[in-house]
Parts: structure tokens; C-alpha cells; sequence
């Protein structure tokens, strides 16, 4: 009988430490290797892309995506600017700085615009790294990462910063 006292004390007290502990964020490091050559083009657009046009099947990409934001906040991209973990901006390994992507999260649905504003080289599978913004909109800033699909809505402009 005693035993089973002190296994459901024990129960109750790791419960209560874990409701306790500050809550963690996750996010990735900006700096990462590169991606392989396994991280396959998207054949289809998904339900969230149906209706913005006819996308040519390279402007279609499929991996996972991460974030960054607090370590990064306010010091210079690659693109010159100063990076806002509260802005709707992007690292991307090769799409130029200014281009648009539509990011959705394959398992909620769920879509943001981003602009890429910095360089990096990802970690292999993932194919964006998102700002804290974006993250959090796409639901995904708790997990730290999530498969997704991209589609490049559009090339720098002229007003954008190269």
C-alpha cells in the first residue's frame, strides 16, 4: 500500500514540476550546411495555392522549414538590411533578395507571404528559415520546423533592395 502512495506522490510531483517550467522556444540557427539534392520540387500545388495562378512547376519547392529570431534581431542580413524577427521576411540559400514566396504548412493549411531579405546555407530538407512573424502566423514557432510547400509569387522589383 505504501508503494502505491509514493508512486502516485511521485506521479503528481513530476506533473506539477512540468506544468512549472518556463516554456521554450525553438529556433533554428541561421547558419546552416547546405541543402542536398533530395529535397524534391512539388509535382501539385496544394488546396492553399489552388486559385493564385497557374504556378510553373520549378516555382514549386517541398521541404521543412525553420525559423529564427531573437539571437538575429536587428543585426544586418545579407541583403543589407537590419533583420525584424517581427517582419514577414525569409532567409533563402539562392532566390534573390526582394523575391515573394508563399510558404503553407502541409499539415495545417495554413499560408504566409514572406520576403527574402537574407542568405544562408540550410540545413539538408530545409529549404526556408523563416522570421519569428511568420513562424508564429504559420502556427509552427512552437514545433521549430514544419513541411511545407513554397511558391515564388514573384521576382524581385526595382524598389526592393537587391
Amino acid at each position: 500500500m505504501h508503494l502505491w502512495v509514493l508512486v502516485g506522490l511521485t506521479c503528481v510531483a513530476l506533473i506539477a514540476a512540468a506544468l512549472t517550467f518556463p516554456t521554450v522556444s525553438v529556433f533554428a540557427d541561421a547558419l546552416l550546411s547546405k541543402p542536398t539534392a533530395d529535397t524534391p520540387a512539388a509535382t501539385s500545388p496544394t488546396p492553399a495555392m489552388e486559385g493564385a495562378g497557374e504556378a510553373k512547376k520549378q516555382d514549386l519547392l517541398h521541404g521543412v522549414a525553420s525559423w529564427y529570431g531573437p539571437r538575429f534581431n536587428g543585426r544586418k542580413t545579407a541583403s543589407g538590411e537590419r533583420f525584424n524577427m517581427y517582419a514577414m521576411t525569409a532567409c533563402h540559400p539562392t532566390l534573390p533578395f526582394g523575391t515573394i514566396v508563399r510558404v503553407v504548412d502541409l499539415e495545417n493549411h495554413r499560408s504566409v507571404e514572406v520576403r527574402i531579405t537574407d542568405r544562408g546555407a540550410l540545413k539538408p530538407g530545409r529549404i526556408i528559415d523563416l522570421s519569428y512573424e511568420a513562424a508564429k502566423k504559420l502556427h509552427m514557432a512552437h514545433d521549430g520546423l514544419a513541411e511545407v510547400d513554397l511558391q515564388v509569387l514573384s521576382p524581385r522589383t526595382p524598389t526592393q533592395p537587391n
